[in-house]
């Protein structure tokens, strides 16, 4: 029996069929594509077309070498949506880097101040959280006469089986879900004034929403972030063939980075942690499968990517790595900085941060990769006051998983044991859930 993950990130997606064989999970991929922002009227926003087109080529596809494919799931990142009329999407799907959030920010913490969103809903502040968009949204009327407001997952799945389905894992990174309840918090939706209809009962993964060309559709953890943490607790019993069997992630929790655009440094919790230091630490409360995933969001390997696009795009990343290793450069930016969120120029970011130039592209990328290792530091020093427990190992997965420099350096600043799984974590921990049996709607 074969079963397909579809796994969407910010730059690329890619579809990965799984089956059980031997006692261990196989995996081929059969599918890639790219992704991205667009630039349209000024603004930064998803080409949703383009997705859907990606999403029914990937799965012919996957029918051609695989004719018997049980079910599907797509997860992509958070935060971002669709708005529809009925069944006429209302367009543009704008991209959480673009910054129309940042008028009304201050508006919505004087109808609700930040202190009693964060222990609402644990939540962590980002400008670009779903609040503030459907915010920007209501306030430019965007939201007259809709019907609906679907997560991208969740409009791509409504696309292939036409159920509109509102899955809880993607649903807590919009900062509108009560961290108590597991469910749309009415109160917050009622004082900013947003249309009470878009926020249903939530769906729990693992339920069944529908068919496409005889393939179940499926909700898996739709957030990739919540999938790829499936996929690190999965590891132990899938993949044996690994070399390390020490995944103690089962029992008990240690800390994770699933690294890429963005880094998600975090770890396993059984309740939502909304006090004081978690919200002054930024911490975020965000669905797991049975779980709390008490994590942070760390600008990831997207400065790094936008260094390598500017400086030598054609240069393979090994080269740019090797180059990193050879500089000498010790100066270091805050990773986290908004001047690296979505610059015109990373190099002219990092130049203005900096006070001793780079003299080599080496230099920029000893620079960034250094500055996310301290960025792990740091974040982890909060996340074990926050939890008063001390973690002795760092799970990394994702493709920053694959640079043995940065993980060198990520150990020697964070002083843990860093196990690097190069494994399609996310694709494995959207497997996982299709594989333990679906629940239908």
């Amino acid at each position: 029996m074969h079963y397909l993950a579809i796994d969407i990130g910010a730059s690329s997606g890619r579809h990965i069929v799984g089956w059980q064989e031997d006692g261990a999970v196989k995996t081929e991929e059969v599918y890639r594509f790219p992704n991205g922002v667009t630039e349209r009227d000024g603004h930064l926003v998803w080409d949703v077309d383009a997705l859907l087109f990606h999403v029914k080529e990937g799965i012919d596809r996957a029918l051609e070498r695989f004719p018997d494919i049980e079910s599907l799931s797509i997860d992509t990142w958070g935060v971002d949506y669709v708005l529809l009329r009925g069944d006429e999407e209302v367009r543009p799907c704008y991209a959480y880097r673009d910054s129309r959030t940042e008028a009304v920010i201050d508006a919505v913490h004087e109808k609700i101040p930040f202190e009693e969103l964060y222990a609402r809903t644990g939540c962590q502040f980002q400008p670009f959280n779903t609040i503030y968009q459907l915010s920007d949204d209501l306030q430019k009327g965007r939201l007259e006469g809709v019907t609906d407001f679907l997560m991208v997952p969740e409009y791509l799945m409504w696309k292939l089986a036409g159920v509109k389905a509102r899955e809880y894992t993607n649903a807590t990174t919009t900062g509108l879900v009560n961290a108590q309840t597991g469910e749309f918090d009415q109160e917050i939706v009622r004082r900013l004034g947003l249309p009470g209809n878009l926020f249903p009962a939530l769906s729990q993964p693992g339920m069944a929403v529908g068919e496409y060309k005889g393939i179940k559709v499926v909700l898996c953890a739709t957030h990739d972030t919540a999938s790829a943490v499936e996929g690190i607790l999965a590891v132990a019993d899938i993949a044996p063939a690994l070399p390390t069997r020490s995944f103690d992630l089962v029992g008990a929790p240690q800390l994770y980075i699933s690294s890429g655009t963005w880094s998600l440094l975090g770890v396993k919790s059984p309740v939502p942690l909304t006090d004081e230091n978690s919200r002054l630490a930024n911490y975020s409360n965000e669905g797991g499968v049975g779980y709390i995933r008490y994590q942070k969001n760390i600008m990831g390997m997207w400065i790094v990517n936008r260094l390598r696009d500017e400086l030598c795009p054609d240069q393979p990343f090994p080269e740019i790595v090797a180059e990193a290793e050879a500089s000498t450069f010790d100066e270091t930016v805050d990773a986290n900085a908004p001047a690296f969120l979505a610059p015109e120029s990373m190099k002219a970011a990092f130049d203005a941060s900096l006070s001793v130039q780079p003299q080599s592209e080496g230099d920029y990328f000893r620079c960034a990769y250094r500055s996310l290792a301290l960025s792990y530091r740091d974040a982890i020093r909060e996340l074990e006051t926050n939890t008063g427990k001390t973690y002795e190992k760092l799970y990394i997965v994702g493709g920053g998983a694959k640079n043995a420099f940065l993980n060198e350096l990520t150990a020697e600043a964070t002083g843990k044991q860093v196990v690097a799984l190069p494994i399609e974590a996310t694709a494995l921990g959207n497997l996982k859930i299709q594989m333990e049996g679906v629940i239908s709607c």
